[in-house]
């Protein structure tokens, strides 16, 4: 029966398996490559691969990104570099003593990073493709090519904290610059009123299961890219000091060896949406997005600067991934662990120096007056 089977297997034509393999997605079309020599020949078809990664980034659809992906390297490198997510299990190595003790020590070139290095990376030779996923179905698209008020090597950009804040920056580039919107219509709870909201938590609870997101950034110069987002939210909250905005939290932890003294930073993405319409007599629940955004933290929560964060996104880039999300999830909430830790640490060496300069101040007080009296 298995001869028999071969025999079937082999009179097929190459343009059957290909009818087959073109119809599924990334991981399966990876395991199929395994099971035999015609579906490993087959699957190196970069048209397959662009399929799948269509299919999951629509942003890639685009002419230039398409352009973008072939030059460095092709849309199957391109899938299995953006498809793992990227996991940092070092943080707990790093001794946060010398972190902690003497910050106002650090050298120029802790502090700045290596200035010899920077002057090889170019703002503009980083590229952000951004797609956000509401219960599979793709709200947006943003491209955004080069990182904005980056121009010049003495830009005010080295040394302020770097933000990008997509929304305002992309839409000079895409085809679309309409707002992005959530309705009923694409899977949401209907609200009646922001009252009800805030006893049940139903939207929020929709808005924390349904969103997706994923923020590709590639470097044209070295011909990698990496996913920095977590793909589902890492957390989030109602946003002060109204009950209609939502924040959502993505992020990544990401290496700073030799760039800060930290060790490690993590990568802050940011997704808001405000409340614009409640359900009423015909009108249906309506949320619009108001922010997309990237930023990096340090460990004591100070954002890093636009010199270090050009140093940290190209080492981000060649780090270790994994495509267990469990992995990720854990390296992001060991980051946080630390955290906390160092926090609790700084708070109790501040409490024992405040606790000594009142001792200290004491003591000079009574001793003052032994001498007087």
């Amino acid at each position: 029966m298995s001869m028999v089977a071969i025999e079937s297997m082999a009179s097929l034509s190459t343009d059957v398996f290909y009818d087959i393999l073109r119809r599924l997605d990334g991981p399966s079309l990876a395991a199929a490559a395994c099971a035999c020599a015609t579906f490993c020949s087959i699957s190196r078809e970069e048209r397959l691969w662009e399929n799948v990664c269509s299919s999951m980034w629509p942003s890639t659809n685009r002419e230039d990104v398409k352009s973008l992906i072939s030059l460095i390297g092709g849309f199957r490198k391109f899938y299995a570099d953006c498809f793992l997510l990227i996991v940092n299990k070092e943080v707990t190595e790093y001794q946060w003593n010398g972190y902690l003790e003497n910050p106002e020590e650090w050298t120029e070139a802790e502090y700045y990073g290596d200035t010899v290095e920077l002057e090889s990376i170019s703002p503009l030779d980083f590229v952000s493709i951004v797609d956000i996923r509401y219960k599979d179905k793709t709200i947006c698209s943003k491209v955004l090519w080069g990182i904005p008020n980056a121009n010049g090597s003495n830009s005010w950009f080295h040394n302020c904290p770097f933000r990008i804040d997509l929304l305002n920056y992309a839409a000079r580039d895409d085809d679309s610059e309409s707002e992005v919107t959530l309705s009923v219509s694409d899977g949401l709870p209907p609200i009646t009123s922001m009252e009800k909201e805030r006893k049940d938590g139903k939207l929020w609870k929709e808005l924390r299961d349904g969103l997706r997101l994923s923020w590709i950034v590639v470097n044209r110069k070295v011909k990698q890219a990496a996913n920095l987002a977590s793909w589902s939210p890492l957390g989030g909250q109602r946003h002060w000091p109204t009950d209609k905005d939502f924040m959502i939290r993505f992020g990544s932890v990401l290496p700073a060896k030799d760039i800060l003294p930290c060790q490690v930073v993590e990568c802050i993405l940011i997704m808001k949406f405000r409340v614009v319409n409640t359900e009423g007599e015909g009108v249906e629940t309506t949320l619009k997005l108001t922010e997309l955004s990237m930023q990096l933290e340090d460990m004591e929560g100070a954002h890093v600067n636009g010199r270090n964060s050009l140093l940290i996104l190209k080492e981000a880039l060649s780090c270790r991934r994994s495509k267990n999300y469990s992995e990720v999830l854990e390296s992001c909430h060991l980051y946080s662990k630390v955290q906390s830790e160092l926090k609790e640490e700084k708070m109790r060496n501040e409490s024992r120096i405040d606790r000594l300069c009142i001792l200290s101040g004491i003591a000079a007080f009574v001793t003052f007056w032994y001498y007087i009296l």
